[in-house]
């Protein structure tokens, strides 16, 4: 059982076929179907079979890729881990954040970082709370920045950043918390799922009209397509400019801290990143508001 083995499984269990996995891994298609075969021949299982002119997963496969994508994500952070320890200035960190951090407070950390850390080799992934959190129970990342970790996902608190959720919608949209539509983010956001549990809570279930992104979903609410729950982070420019207004929506604002999480234990090259964040502005709260925590 080799890394290479491993590689090449899990990018035929992401992709769903040989040739987007050999075009993923820079080799042949006969390449990619002799690694699964001889995989298959050590586990003695098979992990895909045929469907039309393509493969898909055995369940057998299923199962051992969940396994494959951990012991991958282990084997890299193991690797820097490593480098980070020898010289934190010169590691790696694998950085995974929901669409609202990334938007709102990554750009200028990153910048501020980058800045004082060139020679840190940076990757970043942006996504809704369920892949981002997957990344970190995978080991595919070293840090997420999101709201708080979901039970069952080892993690490890770093620091915390004060975080309001309020509804808003543009002036003079009139505002019933069981009449006026909503207007949500994509399955899989941790907003959304916010969003859905406050209406639940108060048996209200108004119109809904998915748009995806936050920005889309704050854009809708500018144009008079409903009602929204945002990071109030998120919407400061289109306060100030009178495109939106906060409502005084019953049991708002809702109280979401920003959580920077790491797996069991953290890098010297993760440590090194939150020491800048806890520093750098874009991770102090507004005026008024109390300060980010180490935990």
């Amino acid at each position: 059982m080799t890394e290479s083995r491993l590689r090449t499984f899990v990018a035929l269990a992401d992709t769903g076929s040989v040739r987007a996995a050999a075009e993923r891994l820079y080799v042949t298609e006969s390449a990619v179907s002799a690694a699964v075969s001889a995989l298959a021949r050590d586990l003695g299982v098979a992990v895909v079979e045929r469907q039309g002119r393509g493969v898909r997963l055995t369940p057998a496969g299923e199962v051992y890729a969940s396994y494959a994508r951990k012991v991958l994500g282990l084997l890299e952070q193991g690797r820097a881990a490593a480098r980070g320890e020898a010289d934190p200035g010169r590691g790696s960190l694998r950085l995974a954040a929901v669409t609202t951090a990334a938007d709102q407070i990554l750009p200028r950390l990153l910048a501020g970082f980058r800045k004082r850390w060139p020679q840190v080799e940076l990757t970043l992934e942006v996504g809704p709370s369920r892949v981002v959190w997957q990344r970190l129970a995978d080991h595919e990342a070293d840090l997420v920045l999101g709201g708080r970790p979901p039970a069952g996902v080892p993690a490890t608190v770093l620091a915390t950043r004060p975080n309001e959720l309020v509804v808003v919608t543009a002036p003079g949209v009139p505002f019933d918390l069981h009449t006026t539509p909503w207007v949500m983010r994509e399955p899989g956001s941790g907003t959304r799922a916010t969003a859905e549990a406050y209406l639940a809570e108060r048996e209200a279930d108004p119109p809904q009209l998915v748009l995806g992104s936050n920005g889309a979903v704050i854009a809708g609410a500018a144009a008079g397509l409903g009602a929204a729950l945002v990071s109030r982070d998120a919407v400061g420019a289109e306060l100030k400019a009178g495109r939106l207004v906060v409502i005084d929506a019953p049991g708002t604002p809702l109280h979401r801290p920003w959580h920077a999480v790491c797996g069991a234990t953290p890098t010297a090259t993760t440590r090194l990143f939150i020491e800048h964040l806890l520093e750098d502005p874009a991770w102090s709260p507004a005026p008024g508001r109390p300060a980010a925590r180490t935990a």
